[in-house]
Parts: structure tokens; sequence; C-alpha cells
């Protein structure tokens, strides 16, 4: 099976002599579809750093990524983005949506943005599959926590995207509700074949991750695959 996301020696240095801050050092795996990947660790270890340049939002000081193939590091900004909407999905802790949209418009912002086609009763469907039914209409400060998580999940599988990464997506719910947007995160990877990475403190999440990626010092400390890639 071909791996959808590489990373290949890795580094992200911040900052010069001895003032440099090493957040990657030599990071080197590759991740496959139909697989949800937990990558835990410290404060301070690279979780996010991790992230930013796996999905192109960072450039590595040194090393290769490659998302599907294509070599994301050596894209210019332009191209990034373009490849950011079409074939990369996000989901925060903090949710991200626009106030002023409605639940089914901010589902639909990511096709917009890329001069797609916006179907709205397609943005329905999405919404009712993740427990949203009848809420198209809602607008984020009419909804809780985890019905914006809700909305934010739809929006990140809308674009049928090759890679989900969420950024501590249950950091800001209770545990039941955080339970239930991990349920559908999973969902994600057995209903649409989705790669789902998931940067996480949360030990209720990396338990019941195909992958723990576990990052110490900038560096992969650990790689525990629970299931078959």
């Amino acid at each position: 099976m071909d791996a959808v996301l590489e990373m290949e020696h890795v580094s992200r240095t911040h900052g010069r002599g001895r003032r440099a801050v090493h957040a990657l050092r030599d990071v080197h795996t590759r991740l496959y579809p139909h697989a949800l990947t937990a990558v835990t660790g410290p404060s301070g270890s690279g979780k996010s750093t991790f992230l930013l340049c796996a999905a192109g939002l960072d450039r590595p000081t040194s090393g290769t990524v490659r998302l599907a193939g294509r070599e994301v590091s050596a894209m210019r900004e332009r191209e990034l983005t373009r490849l950011r909407r079409a074939r990369i999905g996000f989901v925060f802790q903090s949710f991200n949506l626009l106030p002023t949209l409605t639940a089914q418009e901010n589902v639909l912002l990511p096709l917009r943005l890329d001069g797609r086609r916006r179907d709205p009763a397609r943005a329905r469907r999405m919404l009712a599959l993740v427990g949203l039914d009848g809420r198209a209409d809602a607008r984020p400060g009419e909804l809780s926590g985890g019905q914006q998580q809700r909305v934010a999940i739809a929006r990140a599988l809308i674009t049928e995207p090759d890679v989900v990464f969420a950024d501590e997506p249950t950091g800001a719910l209770d545990q039941e509700t955080a339970a239930e947007v991990l349920g559908l995160l999973r969902d994600a990877v057995g209903s649409y074949g989705a790669t789902v990475v998931v940067v996480t403190h949360d030990p209720a999440v990396a338990a019941r991750a195909d992958r723990v990626l576990r990052l110490a010092d900038g560096r992969l400390a650990r790689d525990t695959a629970r299931v078959a890639a």
C-alpha cells in the first residue's frame, strides 16, 4: 500500500547559533490510508511543528515532505494553498468556524475557496452524518462546543481529502463529548478510508488510534502500530 504522507529526515530549527531551537530532529515516517494516527508527547516535544510541516503550513529546515506522492516541501506558496484546499482537511481545538455563516455555509466554505461547485444538499448530508440533521441553518453561536466541532469535522471531510489533520480536537470538550468527536474521526477512517492524524495530549485518543507516534525533544521516540498498516 502506497503511503499518503511521507516525511523523510525532516528537521525544523528556529533561530541560529546558541539560540537555535530544534523543534524537529530528523523525523522519518510514513502514514498510510485507512488509519488514525495519534501524535503524542509532552509540551515542547515537537507535536505542533510536526503537524505544521506535514500539512505544508511550515517548511522544514531540511528533509522532505510528500503528500500523495507530491513533494510539499518544494512547492511555492500559491501551489501549496491550492493543495491544502483540495487535498487536506483541518480540525482545530478552537473549531475555527466563521460566526456569521450558518453550519451549512461553514461546511461548504472549503469548496467556495477552491472555486468548486457548492452543493447545499451534500452539505446537509454531511451534517446529518455527524449528528446535526436539521441544524444546517444554525450559526456557531447557537451550537454547543461539541456541535461546533461536528461542523468542523463535516467541513474537513467535504472535499474528500487525502489527509485530515486534527490539532487537539477534543481539548476544549468534556469527556463524553470528546468521546463522541473521537468516534466521528474513527468513522471517517472506516467510512471514507481517510488518513486521520490527531495531535493530542489525551490518552483516550491515543488508546483508540491505529498507530501512535510519540515525540520527545523533537525526535520520533516511539512508533507503535496497533493494527497492521
